[in-house]
């Protein structure tokens, strides 16, 4: 049975939720494989609704195995936070896997965030401030505290000492900060430790013996394509690779296992935080958008930064993630519109460019080429098959479908898990 891997085929927000809900029962796994609980997804059950930042989404679905895998960094605090939450609420967290790999976002990783964005000034990147970088820096550069070293205090005080060293230096005679104690920082990651210890495991491990067992295992990505630290739109973007190739290294199961991977794009285009976006509108059409799409980040709450659909980013994604279907999400929220505008290319310098420059600077400056379709006022929330689509919302579909790059299998029509349009079986 194959390893499926859902990624956002945008900047982020995409819905991703939707996709995983829709295979439903038929997954045994989900697993997280990158970023941390710097973004996050909304899940609409009935009439409650879940926000989810550390979790995976399948943590919410009867007899599927959530997972945490060694490419997310995690805050402790924060994950222990929603699982009370989820516990609270009757939902059973008890099956969560986490690996013992993967690397903690520390107080002072946190602290270093936001001090250096705010020392930057008008060149922010954008960062939500909870560590995600500076915990990612560590990694690479070998001094990360580890899951498993909570489990042996003479180790995670050697490496707590040695991540210190330097870094009070940087806060003390850089930003004017306090340093930070080695003994403040280690009493907090040990007072988790028991109660983390039972979800521990070589999740690698149990991840390749689910596939080789027939188990159908579902990568779920943070964040998305155009915010991939090495296909994204550098700098502005995470520090993660939340492509599909990271879900092989974020979990430790080899490529040739991944059979499907579909990428989830909205119905429009959105994005949280600085940088390049064609097709950004700053009038009345993109603070409708923004309000009937209720484009508000879950884990910061920040406006979306709101835009038409951008076909060169979708047909980029579909390349760089060998997409092998594409869900639509939020089409409802372009009910209303008397015409509906689509980037098919750009122009740069006065010059048509047909797929995303590779020139950060050309993109900065790239002009979107709409092309324009005929809207329905129509409510959809309540379709459940394509030909029931009003004419005109069929034809928008069909339409972004033959420019992006990939069918479009699903079509999410509302806000709940039941909204959605399936037009081809995601597993086939």
């Amino acid at each position: 049975m194959p390893a499926i891997v859902i990624i956002g085929a945008q900047w982020g927000d995409e819905g991703k939720g939707k996709a995983t809900d829709l295979l439903g029962s038929r997954i045994d796994y989900v697993v997280k494989f990158n970023g941390g609980n710097n973004a996050g997804h909304t899940v609409v059950i009935g009439n409650q609704k879940y926000a989810l930042h550390l979790l995976p989404s399948g943590i919410l679905t009867d007899g599927v195995i959530p997972v945490i895998s060694n490419g997310v960094v995690i805050d402790i605090e924060v994950l222990f936070d929603e699982l009370e939450a989820l516990n609270a609420r009757g939902v059973d967290v008890s099956k969560l896997r986490v690996s013992a790999n993967a690397h903690i976002i520390t107080h002072y990783h946190r602290t270093l965030d936001k001090v250096t964005e705010r020392f930057l000034g008008k060149k922010q990147i954008g960062t939500t401030g909870r560590g995600i970088g500076p915990t990612y820096a560590d990694k690479i550069n070998r001094v990360g505290i580890r899951i498993q070293d909570l489990f042996d205090e003479n180790i995670l005080r050697q490496k707590v000492e040695a991540a210190l060293d330097q870094k009070n230096h940087l806060l003390v005679k850089v930003y004017n900060r306090r340093a930070i104690t080695v003994d403040e920082i280690v009493e907090n990651l040990l007072s988790y430790a028991e109660r983390l210890r039972p979800m521990v495991t070589d999740t690698a491990l149990e991840l390749n013996n689910a596939l080789d067992a027939g188990k159908i295992v579902l990568f779920e990505g943070g964040q998305a394509t155009m915010l991939d630290v090495d296909h994204g739109t550098y700098p502005f973007v995470t520090s993660s690779n939340s492509t599909a190739g990271g879900a092989s290294t974020g979990s430790g199961i080899g490529p040739n296992r991944i059979e499907r991977v579909i990428g989830i794009v909205k119905a429009y285009t959105t994005r949280v935080g600085a940088g390049p976006f064609p097709t950004e509108l700053f009038d009345e059409s993109g603070e409708f958008l923004r309000s009937k799409g209720f484009e508000f980040g879950t884990t910061t709450g920040r406006p979306r930064r709101t835009g038409w659909y951008d076909a060169p980013i979708a047909r980029y994604s579909a390349r760089i993630n060998g997409v092998t279907d594409f869900v639509m999400t939020k089409l409802d929220v372009l009910t209303g519109l008397e015409s509906i505008p689509v980037c098919v290319a750009y122009e740069v310098d006065g010059v048509r460019v047909d797929e995303v420059p590779v020139s950060q600077s050309d993109f900065h400056h790239a002009v979107p080429i709409y092309e324009d379709f005929p809207g329905w006022t129509e409510d959809i929330t309540g379709v459940r098959a394509f030909e029931d689509l009003p004419v005109n919302a069929q034809a928008y579909v069909l339409a972004v479908e033959a420019i992006s790059g990939c069918r479009i299998s699903a079509i999410g029509v509302g806000p709940g898990r039941e909204a959605i349009v399936v037009r081809h079986n995601l597993l086939g």
